[in-house]
């Protein structure tokens, strides 16, 4: 009997495989946040737009984001060694903007002071996390980045930007403030979901 913790043996059939435009349209579903992944890489900073970020682990504090495997910055953001996660605010559009496009100057046109572990934090970010690269996984056309949490804050803002069906989108201004959720990333039993 196989215990609930191990791994199936799993094997892709390739004759069913999953077309592209149908991958990207059912999983555009999924709303997600948008973050900007920094480093200083010794001579200039570097960062791009990411939707594939998450908080991994609280003990130890780990979070993960993916780039994809022909980013022109993710050599450099690796060689530095330590990076920054920008959660962009629900009025930064144009900052998502800029970092998602190549060959930008992105810095000149945005204002940013440096983290404590030296990476670009972006000015009216809602939230930002300084990290050191923990390990790198391989994603199929990916990379899984592993981060360990060195220093984190949020901003005075409470709205995100987030990316839904391809396109940006916001949530409605809280009427109150939201209660902390101190249960996140945590649940009482391992079947249940928070």
């Amino acid at each position: 009997m196989r215990r609930a913790l191990d791994a199936p043996d799993v094997r892709r059939d390739t004759s069913t495989a999953v077309d592209h435009g149908t991958f990207r349209r059912v999983l555009g579903h999924f709303c997600t946040g948008v973050a900007v992944i920094t480093a200083f890489d010794g001579a200039r900073p570097v960062g791009f737009a990411c939707q594939s970020f998450a908080a991994l682990s609280l003990d130890p504090p780990l979070v993960l984001f993916c780039p994809a495997k022909t980013s022109g910055t993710w050599p450099a953001i690796r060689r530095a060694g330590r990076f920054a996660v920008n959660l962009l605010a629900h009025d930064q559009r144009d900052v998502s903007s800029l970092f998602g496009r190549s060959g930008a100057d992105r810095f000149t046109a945005t204002s940013w002071r440096p983290s404590p572990g030296g990476a670009p934090l972006l000015d009216g970010a809602l939230a930002w996390v300084d990290c050191t690269v923990h390990a790198v996984h391989d994603g199929g056309d990916h990379h899984i980045v592993v981060g360990g949490v060195d220093h984190l804050a949020a901003g005075a803002g409470e709205r995100p930007l987030l990316f839904y069906r391809g396109g940006y989108t916001v949530t409605e201004p809280p009427a109150a403030p939201a209660p902390a959720q101190a249960h996140f990333l945590t649940w009482a039993d391992p079947g249940e979901w928070y």
